[in-house]
């Protein structure tokens, strides 16, 4: 059984509201320890977080969503912006966890910037937030140029789909292996919601000054939508929230969890540490 077979497997799946249809969440070892709930970046599902569900769900209640609009969730409501969905969001985490005194947030790229709009009205009700890979803070984007998918097929699809992980997503090519390439179709084949368009605002900047929680961030180095304008990225955020801990990736671009795994969940352990 492969990685992502058998994680399906053992998870709890979990349906909550969103808007006429329903947002879809995925729960492993349920009751294990304080709530970790992940967020996925954009043209995403739970699957951006395949290597740190097995590690952090062995000591701790792991739960991980599919955004509204992507993965299996349905539409997002409109205006299908952050804030609307982070209301979608935040009520499908109460109905979940009641007691949300106990729960780390973390979001990656896009889902950072929903993180911080559901830590904005959760309050002082969330143990901390972290934020991966962020934009929307008011910064330039790096040029991350993608080629289009969905009029290819066979070893032209797969092509694309290793341009676009290389330009994007992953730094070191011989990274991009069988497993990030098969998340990469599952991902784009049931993309609905657009969410590039928000990774200039300053939308999470915003949301940030606004929430009580400890916040952590973590960027791989060579963070593809980050450079070359990471220096301007970490003075927003320090400039939004000066008490934010910052943990950079050596060699680790865009999605960082993937590429440097066992430097990220140390990174991570040691960001969430802060709020015991």
């Amino acid at each position: 059984m492969d990685m992502l077979t058998s994680l399906t497997a053992a998870a709890r799946r979990i349906e909550t509201p969103c808007e006429a249809g329903q947002m879809v969440w995925h729960a492993w070892n349920d009751g294990a320890g304080a709530p970790l709930v992940l967020l996925h970046g954009g043209n995403g599902s739970w699957r951006h977080w395949v290597r740190q569900i097995p590690a952090f769900a062995a000591t701790r209640c792991v739960i991980a969503a599919d955004l509204p609009g992507l993965g299996e969730s349905d539409a997002a409501p409109e205006p299908a912006d952050p804030p609307s969905i982070a209301t979608v969001v935040t009520a499908g985490l109460r109905a979940i966890l009641p007691d949300t005194a106990r729960m780390d947030l973390v979001g990656f790229s896009f889902g950072s910037n929903i993180a911080g709009h559901v830590a904005a009205e959760l309050g002082a009700a969330l143990r901390s937030l972290t934020i991966v890979g962020a934009g929307a803070l008011g910064v330039a984007r790096g040029e991350t140029p993608l080629m289009k998918i969905r009029d290819k097929e066979g070893e032209a699809r797969v092509a694309a789909h290793r341009h676009n992980l290389a330009s994007l997503m992953i730094k070191d090519p011989a990274r991009i292996d069988a497993l990030a390439l098969e998340i990469q179709e599952w991902n784009t084949v049931h993309a609905r919601t657009r969410s590039r368009g928000f990774a200039t605002t300053g939308m999470l900047r915003d949301a940030l000054a606004r929430s009580p929680a400890p916040l952590g961030a973590i960027w791989g180095e060579a963070d593809q939508v980050a450079v070359p304008h990471m220096a301007e990225r970490l003075d927003a955020l320090r400039s939004a929230r000066p008490d934010a801990a910052i943990e950079l990736i050596p060699g680790a671009g865009h999605w960082v969890m993937y590429e440097a795994p066992e430097a990220f969940n140390a990174a991570l352990s040691r960001l969430l540490a802060r709020a015991l």
